[in-house]
């Protein structure tokens, strides 16, 4: 046939009254089109493997090429290249040699996955400024001997290294991990990483595995006293100076009003007075407290003592959680700058048991755009419905004039306590107006002073 495409055209008779017609069409495609919509696919198909393949090349090399071994390379493709085209023979041993080099560093790179680590800690909790022991296992699973290698284990922003010797198939070597005096946080160990490399330095081959442990460095608390005794002394039960209809402290009588309950009437003096007299109580708090940490880093003199803060914050809400008061630890939160005083908020530190409130208090960290410790203390008094004690730990930039601004956020009837914290400084307690300040230089400090913060 030599046309493209032949139209065979049908119609059919009418019947009866009306009239149809019919019309069938065939197509009819050449052997030449068939073939050319066969080769566009086939390049498109091949086009679009060795584009996968180019790139998993190129992020082969990124992994596996060291910029000596970049170097190197580049040597080798340089020397053979203007050796062969203009007969320099210098340059040609030069690229020779460079790929020579490059040769017999690949067989180092073998067995990077013949191993089998196994990662363990003593601890999954510590104290700040105590080590971590734990233990490394590497097992030789393969079917052929292992060439001596290295192991790499993250420990937060470190990096710990182990060498692995030759290994048989089937035999293991375990090594100690010592980590010592680590800070107050939460640390990353792991996954630990085999690297093999050459002698040189020119490739490296690397394999995590999925063995990733998180350590909680708890911060370093002290013990308090209980808070039925010193300076923070138990509200529970207590009166206050608040008066209501109905409680259980008896304060006085007064006249009936409109929408008192006829349940606190006294018959006895409504006879008396000839007029409906009722019960007047002054109410009973149960005691609830609040711990209000100051974050910002321009009220803290340097980490250390930020440090000291953090840690008297969590003693006095072991304290709290052991006598079983209601309590409400708040810190700032990352505010930013874009909406910096437009935007209020804060968050709270988990404080149902001692555990839950130290690892909560292992994240909290110093933050540069976040509210100032008297905004925090105005929305942690909006929070906490009739709060007995606020404490607010500050550290030595904070001055008197913000300490009573934070303390005038809370409540009249409220008790407010600032613990300073200022490491040059001597341990003392002074009472202002409304406002009981402690200044402490280590957390041992603090004990003391809330003991004899009663009596004086």
């Amino acid at each position: 046939m030599s046309l493209t495409e032949s139209r065979l055209t049908r119609t059919s008779a009418s019947t009866g009254s009306g009239a149809a017609t019919t019309r069938t069409h065939v197509t009819t495609t050449t052997r030449r089109g068939r073939a050319l919509v066969g080769v566009v696919v086939w390049w498109t198909r091949a086009l679009r493997a060795i584009a996968a393949a180019a790139t998993a090349v190129a992020g082969w090399c990124a992994r596996t090429v060291r910029p000596a071994g970049a170097v190197v390379a580049l040597a080798a493709s340089a020397g053979l290249g203007f050796g062969l085209a203009f007969g320099w023979v210098e340059w040609i041993v030069a690229g020779s040699i460079s790929l020579a080099l490059l040769a017999m560093s690949v067989p180092f790179l073998f067995g990077a996955r013949l191993y089998d680590v196994d990662l363990s800690l003593a601890h999954e909790r510590i104290v700040a400024g105590d080590g971590i022991d734990g233990e490394i296992v590497v097992r030789n699973d393969g079917q052929r001997y292992a060439l001596p290698g290295r192991i790499d284990i993250p420990v937060g922003a470190g990096l710990v290294e182990f060498g692995v010797p030759l290994l048989r198939p089937g035999h293991s070597v375990s090594q100690p991990l010592d980590i010592p005096n680590l800070r107050r946080g939460v640390v990353t160990v792991g996954p630990a990483t085999t690297v093999r490399s050459d002698p040189i330095g020119l490739l490296r081959r690397e394999h995590a595995f999925e063995d990733v442990h998180e350590l909680y460095v708890h911060p370093r608390t002290v013990e308090l006293p209980t808070t039925s005794a010193g300076l923070i002394r138990d509200l529970e039960g207590a009166p206050t100076r608040r008066l209501v209809d109905a409680d259980m402290s008896f304060h006085a009588i007064r006249e009936y009003a409109p929408g008192d309950s006829r349940r606190q009437i006294h018959w006895k003096s409504t006879a008396k007075t000839g007029q409906l007299m009722v019960r007047q109580y002054e109410e009973s708090r149960r005691s609830r407290m609040a711990v209000v940490l100051a974050i910002a880093e321009a009220e803290y003199l340097d980490d250390d003592e930020f440090e000291l803060a953090v840690g008297a914050a969590a003693s006095l809400g072991l304290r709290a959680v052991r006598d079983a008061r209601d309590l409400d630890i708040v810190v700032g939160t990352e505010i930013p700058r874009v909406v910096r005083g437009r935007l209020r908020a804060i968050s709270h530190v988990e404080a149902s048991a001692p555990r839950p409130m130290l690892d909560s208090f292992s994240r909290v960290d110093r933050l540069e755009n976040t509210m100032r410790v008297e905004e925090v203390c105005r929305l942690a008094s909006e929070a906490n419905e009739r709060l007995s004690i606020a404490v607010v730990v500050v550290g030595s930039k904070v001055g008197l004039t913000r300490l009573r601004q934070a303390a005038l956020a809370f409540p009249a009837d409220t008790v407010v306590i600032a613990v300073v914290c200022d490491e040059r400084a001597h341990p003392r307690t002074r009472s202002l107006s409304g406002l009981t300040v402690l200044t402490v230089g280590t957390l041992d400090d603090l004990s003391g002073l809330l003991l004899r913060g009663a009596g004086s």
